[in-house]
């Protein structure tokens, strides 16, 4: 298991997103805005927005604070402006790391990021330096005790998804952008779990951590994950399970 799967396992062992949930309606209130603002208040029409909308209902944030955040982004509302941005860098050993931004200061955001890069061993770095290591895809978690490999398989293929593997406790379903929707509403159809259901960046190619490399980038990836602006983090390691019980004792 590699990538932005591997991470949100490990997030998930950590606790870091129990950690962080009273910052997470923050960061779904501005994807939500910020969506808006480029499509429209109507989720029918914006799949942007829509996708926004059901991320924050299914982390069980209030109806009230959705409809705020689509307030704000169609200007009903008076709110922050919210800027999109991409920043790459470096983690130990080389790891390349993305993280995605919604920001109403960018020079503030930059120094704070720049900041946590170098605390943890690593580097910010140049716009492009690391974008094309990955790919935009959609990319689901599922437990691996909730259906049969086969039936997903059959299921996932049969709705557009591209991929399925076997990783650890779980199976991996990738997909297109265009064909994200359709494969989460089969899912929720279904009946079928997913620990994770998101439009993801996933790595091209991988790198091997030890213990020291892998303490030091988990480090860092949780320290991005907890900044206010950063709506998400992937990064192109991989920790070999022989190891990952010595790497993620504190």
């Amino acid at each position: 298991m590699a990538g932005h799967s591997h991470w949100a396992n490990i997030a998930a062992k950590k606790g870091v997103v129990d950690k962080k949930r009273g910052k997470l309606f923050g960061k779904l209130s501005r994807a939500i805005i910020v969506a808006a603002q480029h499509g429209g208040g109507d989720p029918v029409m914006n799949l942007a927005l829509r996708y926004a909308i059901d991320k924050a209902r299914k982390a069980s944030m209030p109806k009230e604070n959705i409809d705020r955040a689509v307030k704000k982004g169609c200007g009903e509302l008076s709110g922050e402006n919210f800027e999109e941005l991409v920043y790459e860098g470096y983690g130990s050993a080389g790891v390349a790391v993305l993280c995605d931004i919604l920001t109403e200061n960018r020079n503030r955001t930059a120094g704070e990021v720049r900041k946590i890069f170098e605390v943890h061993g690593g580097n910010l770095g140049s716009t492009g330096c690391v974008a094309w290591m990955f790919e935009r895809k959609g990319l689901f978690l599922i437990p691996s005790d909730a259906i049969e490999e086969d039936e997903l398989f059959e299921v996932a293929l049969e709705v557009g998804a591209d991929d399925v593997s076997a990783n650890g406790d779980v199976f991996e379903v990738t997909c297109s952008i265009d064909a994200f929707q359709q494969v989460s509403e089969e899912f929720e159809k279904r009946n079928i779990p997913t620990n994770l259901a998101e439009l993801s960046r996933i790595p091209d190619t991988t790198v091997d951590l030890g213990v020291e490399d892998g303490k030091k980038v988990l480090k860092l990836m949780e320290a991005l994950e907890d900044h206010d602006d950063v709506q998400s983090v992937t990064a192109n390691f991989n920790i070999p399970e022989d190891i990952m019980a010595e790497v993620l004792a504190d």
